[in-house]
């Protein structure tokens, strides 16, 4: 690729983007991502309990008064987990392409910093937040040059000291060609600033949604299954890691 080729493959990924937001709008059940759904809870219960273990770990769990953003929050994002950390709402920051599912956040919380733009040029100066989230955002963009920039800016803004939160696709999905998993080789070389542990998590989504209403305990003994988990969990810190010599 050129690099006066980079701005336009950057802007027609935006759209991309854009417009498969607005394909999942007409055309996928929202009860199949609904939250109350026992899948749903189930998995949240899973990936909310793993980070708060990795970010104590590491010594970067955010405290109330720690500026924390989330990149591509939707419709809410980690947000609620956040606040049952004990965050205020007036920590929280967000970066959200779509207008029409930040809107539902903001509405949800209203004192936080919650807006719409383009996550390659974030409005915030260096070293801004104590933690930067990113959550099933990197696997919607397929373009490489778009998710490195992506990548630049949250490693900018993040605080010496501080933590990116990952968790996200790392296998891709044949059946969904909108989305493409990322493994552990790609993550660091993503963020080769950031050091930390990364886990896999998340039994496979079709095996989840057929198993956890019936039988719970058969989803947790196949989760214990390495190549059954789809999605990474990390917490790479900027700088160096607790406990390291």
């Amino acid at each position: 690729m050129k690099p006066d080729d980079a701005p336009d493959r950057v802007a027609s990924e935006r759209e991309r983007i854009l417009a498969e937001f607005e394909r999942r709008r007409r055309e996928v059940d929202p009860e199949l991502y609904a939250p109350w759904n026992p899948h749903a809870i189930y998995n949240r219960a899973a990936r909310t309990r793993q980070a708060a273990l990795l970010l104590s770990r590491a010594g970067t769990f955010p405290r109330r008064g720690d500026p924390c953003l989330e990149i591509g929050y939707g419709t809410l994002g980690w947000l609620a987990e956040f606040l049952a950390w004990g965050l205020a709402e007036s920590d929280l920051h967000g970066i959200e392409l779509d207008d029409e599912r930040a809107s539902v956040a903001r509405e949800a919380f209203p004192k936080a910093d919650l807006r719409t733009g383009d996550a390659s040029r974030l409005p915030w100066a260096d070293g801004t937040f104590r933690l930067v989230l990113a959550a099933t955002t990197f696997s919607s963009i397929l373009d490489g040059e778009l998710r490195r920039l992506v990548a630049n800016e949250a490693m900018r803004v993040l605080a010496p000291g501080g933590a990116l939160l990952w968790y996200d696709l790392r296998v891709s999905n044949p059946s969904n060609p909108h989305v493409r998993g990322i493994g552990r080789q790609e993550l660091a070389a993503l963020f080769p600033g950031l050091h930390g542990p990364a886990r896999t998590i998340a039994l496979a989504p079709p095996l989840a949604r057929r198993i956890v209403p019936r039988a719970e305990l058969l989803a947790r003994l196949l989760e214990a299954v390495p190549f059954l988990r789809t999605h990474l969990i990390a917490v790479l810190v900027k700088g160096k890691v607790k406990g390291e010599p």
